[in-house]
């Protein structure tokens, strides 16, 4: 009976790699998977603790590919990575390291790119209308406030 649960076991470990070779995962979402497979909370432990003594999950690694890349390809601002990654339970101190990952002169040059484009959109007569409309738009993408409206008045 014992060897037909460690196969049983063995199967699960497998698939739970597949599942994060496939692309970067927080342990959060590595769990979450196990859980949608109806697991008892032993054997999840047990496969967490594999995945991560083999380098198959990693928070820290997972972190930094996730503020990197959301940076990058989707124009997020810190304050949406951060909140994303406080959503998916990864620390502070982790969350910290991953966003050391975006460069600060290439920050400042993307949401001054999101900002002038953003602007052909907006067909706002009233330039007081118009900048709230640009420093909310960029705000929404997780961009801070205060370095939103120091570049719309760097602007005028």
């Amino acid at each position: 009976m014992k060897s037909s649960h460690n196969s049983g076991y063995g199967f699960l470990l497998e698939r739970a790699k597949r599942y994060c070779s496939y692309q970067e995962r927080s342990i959060s979402d590595v769990i979450r998977r196990l859980k949608e497979w109806n697991l008892k909370d032993s054997i999840i432990e047990k496969i967490i603790l594999s995945l991560k003594k083999e380098g198959y999950v990693d928070d820290q690694r997972f972190a930094k590919v996730y503020a990197g890349s959301k940076f990058r390809i989707n124009k997020w601002g810190r304050n949406k990575i951060i909140q994303e990654l406080q959503r998916k339970q990864i620390p502070e101190l982790i969350i910290h390291i991953g966003l050391k990952e975006i460069d600060e002169d290439e920050y400042i040059t993307t949401l001054k790119g999101l900002i002038t484009k953003k602007g052909f959109d907006i067909k706002e007569k009233d330039p007081f209308i118009a900048r709230g409309k640009l420093a909310a738009y960029a705000i929404s993408k997780g961009f801070e406030p205060d370095i939103v409206w120091d570049i719309i008045n760097e602007k005028d």
